[in-house]
């Protein structure tokens, strides 16, 4: 995505955009919208679609990909001929879980990029890495059919070895956050004041994941 920072920051110039008023609109911190514009930081394929429906223009060209703004949509439409068939209900409960994980990473990676540590980013992203691993495993093995010839661990032996390099991830992680290693040059103070004074949105996202994640958690005991 070489192309996005310069075309995003282009696009929003172009209307006589600030910061502030497309990362309030766009429900992003500024200092997110910058690093993105920058170029410090890759944004995630949501936030792409996000960006192109905002400004009016294809994901293709909001990518560099064609010097068309609105290029025809047939490729994106053959891959989803079924979407139709899809049952309104579930459907709108897919957006509803899919907002809420995308906005609760934004605030994430929001957080871990005050603490201006390196490992701790490379780490927390391993671990949720993994997480999206496993799943694509669990739904490409869905069907039979699918070639396993994308995968290099055979089914056997991937569910145990993603599990503990999360753990792996998992211990890394509150090591560097214990407050004993240097490499955490900030840590945040945080209340749910101040998670939704500064994530605004994004915070409601997150207090649905918590209460939702807690609520399953509570069955088990």
């Amino acid at each position: 995505m070489s192309d996005f920072p310069r075309i995003i920051t282009l696009l929003r110039k172009e209307r006589g955009l600030s910061q502030k008023q497309v990362a309030l609109e766009l429900e992003v911190s500024q200092a997110l919208l910058s690093h993105y514009e920058k170029g410090i930081r890759e944004c995630g394929l949501d936030f792409v679609v996000k960006m192109a429906d905002y400004y009016n223009v294809s994901c293709d060209y909001i990518l560099g990909r064609t010097s068309e703004r609105n290029s025809s949509n047939a490729g994106y439409d053959s891959l989803n001929e079924n979407a139709g068939k899809i049952n309104i209900k579930n459907s709108a409960i897919l957006e509803s879980n899919k907002k809420m994980i995308v906005d609760s990473l934004e605030v994430v990676y929001g957080l871990l990029e005050q603490t201006e540590s390196k490992g701790l980013n490379t780490e927390v992203s391993s671990y949720l890495m993994v997480s999206i691993y496993k799943i694509i495993r669990i739904l490409y093995s869905a069907n039979p059919k699918n070639p396993q010839a994308m995968f290099s661990i055979i089914p056997e032996l991937y569910s145990g070895l993603s599990t503990a390099l999360q753990s792996i991830n998992e211990s890394n992680s509150r090591n560097l956050s214990s407050g004993k290693n240097s490499e955490v040059k900030f840590a945040p103070s945080l209340s749910p004041d101040i998670i939704s004074r500064y994530y605004g949105e994004l915070s409601t996202s997150l207090y649905n994941l918590i209460q939702k994640t807690e609520e399953k958690m509570k069955k088990l005991c």
